[in-house]
């Protein structure tokens, strides 16, 4: 029996066990309301609620707070004696590799090609909205972290819900915190496997064939899926032997480097068509407003902006804090500002930038998409760029090799941080989780899985839900600590620290 038929054999034989768990769940997660002609997923709208909410209790904390935040990243207010792991820097960069990836890439073509360009303008919003999602969930995070006698840090929804509910109302705060914090650790352990591992290397191998010649190409047999498959397994083991020191290494080299080289090639996109920029940046704000062609109008563009958005940055699902914890910092409020930056670059300028070079090339691809063709977000986004760059979907592969490693590194974190809270942290649960998520890696570019992938989705966004019930009960606290760091700011800069007076100015107020 031949390895392709093997691989055939599993995926039939997962998806008919599988399936009807994942319709089921699916029905229920992303369940959707009729709303002026078009239809709004409720998970969606519980998100930008959110948004809405954190926004307005912490007084634009996003906008207000942004310069503050760089500073932060920049290491301004670091503690060099403080616990934890990482530096702010490298925190954010690993917990940004969870997030930048093929949703910024191919997510983003489809949100335009279903929404119309006028979904970047909700998509921004949305991003806005999330960094104050992001800003509490981590400040949580931080606070309630766990560190551990050989100076690892572990923190989470699984952690801050039963700490944080059990500090503010007691004992029965404690027990409804517990019962949140194992849904969450199953939930973020079902997602790494799945939809932050396996999916991941399955859809990188799949642009890699697609350059080297296709099914008939080097790559295109089962013996290249499988060698592709143990090259990646093998990375991904060997950064993940070293946890959140390793992981936060290359993803800081990583992270900057794929980001550069994505947004160099959007901003020769955009230089070389300079002249359609005033033209696209209408077309985007009158599709916001006055869409043609799109279900359910400007609500519709609306709710495909927001739903890609939210998709894409991960505010209010709790997977970030997990990274964010192991940060070496004192004031936990300091770790939330440096979040909020998080939903920024991912969806306010790579998505953004990605929706932007796509208006503005126009390829008939994307012209195909709108008229109702099955077209792949990946194939709109690099037919974009071979307008300019005929040689871009090699570059683009490069870029999706290493968002999609990065990512299934991440995940690999957050997942064996969920794991070793389900079953404890000894040597030998670790390396089963490892040994797991290696194997699963491998697999991920002989297997498709669609349906437990469906499935993985479902259970990520039911992370939500959990998740941000915890954060509104919490939101106090998140209040008392930014106006400690706040309060530990004023005392740095009153101490003389050596800023500017235009720096003064600028931070008079925080």
């Amino acid at each position: 029996m031949s390895l392709e038929s093997i691989t055939e054999n599993v995926d039939e034989a997962v998806s008919g066990f599988f399936e009807p768990i994942a319709e089921w769940l699916g029905e229920i997660v992303f369940y959707a309301v009729p709303v002026g002609g078009t239809d709004l997923p409720l998970i969606v709208a519980w998100l930008v609620v959110a948004g809405l909410v954190f926004t307005g209790w912490f007084g634009l904390v996003q906008l207000r707070k942004f310069r503050l935040a760089v500073d932060v990243v920049r290491g301004k207010y670091d503690d060099k004696d403080s616990a934890g792991e990482v530096n702010h820097f490298q925190a954010l960069t690993a917990a940004v590799s969870g997030t930048v990836g093929l949703g910024n890439i191919a997510g983003v073509a489809v949100a335009v090609s279903i929404g119309g360009a006028g979904a970047t303008f909700w998509m921004i919003l949305c991003g806005l909205l999330g960094m104050a999602t992001k800003f509490v969930e981590v400040t949580l995070g931080v606070k309630y972290r766990e560190v551990h006698a050989d100076g690892t840090v572990s923190g989470g929804p699984m952690h801050y819900l039963p700490k944080g509910l059990g500090e503010r109302f007691g004992k029965n705060g404690r027990t409804f915190g517990k019962v949140l914090a194992v849904l969450a650790s199953i939930m973020i352990l079902f997602f790494g496997l799945f939809g932050g591992n396996l999916f991941q290397v399955n859809q990188s191998y799949a642009q890699l064939v697609s350059v080297t010649g296709g099914e008939d190409g080097a790559m295109g047999s089962s013996a290249g899926a499988l060698f592709f498959g143990i090259l990646v397994a093998a990375l991904v083991g060997i950064v993940l032997l070293g946890g959140i020191r390793s992981i936060a290494s290359v993803t800081s080299r990583l992270i900057p480097a794929m980001a550069g080289i994505y947004i160099a090639a959007c901003l020769v996109v955009i230089l070389v068509n300079v002249t359609a920029v005033p033209g696209a940046i209408g077309t985007i704000i009158e599709g916001a407003f006055n869409p043609e062609g799109v279900a359910g109008g400007v609500l519709g563009a609306l709710i495909i902006g927001f739903q890609r958005a939210a998709f894409s940055n991960e505010a209010g699902l709790g997977s970030a804090p997990i990274a964010h914890s192991a940060v070496k910092t004192k004031h936990p409020a300091s770790e939330g500002l440096v979040a909020l930056l998080e939903p920024f670059i991912d969806t306010v300028v790579i998505c953004t930038m990605t929706a932007l070079t796509i208006v503005i090339a126009n390829p008939a691809s994307w012209g195909e998409a709108r008229d109702g063709e099955s077209i792949g977000g990946v194939t709109i986004t690099s037919d974009a760029f071979e307008t300019v760059l005929p040689w871009f979907p090699y570059v683009l592969t490069v870029a999706v090799l290493l968002f999609a490693i990065s990512t299934v590194l991440t995940w690999g974190y957050y997942g064996l941080k969920a794991w070793t809270y389900l079953f404890g942290r000894s040597r030998t649960s670790e390396t089963v989780f490892k040994s797991l998520y290696t194997l699963l890696a491998v697999s991920g570019s002989l297997l498709t899985l669609q349906t437990l992938i469906d499935l993985a989705d479902a259970v990520l966004f039911s992370l939500a839900v959990v998740n941000i019930i915890g954060l509104y009960l919490l939101a106090p606290v998140v209040k008392r600590e930014l106006d400690a760091f706040l309060a530990y700011v004023r005392t740095r800069k009153a101490g003389g620290t050596g800023e500017d007076k235009n720096d003064e100015r600028s931070e008079a107020t925080v």
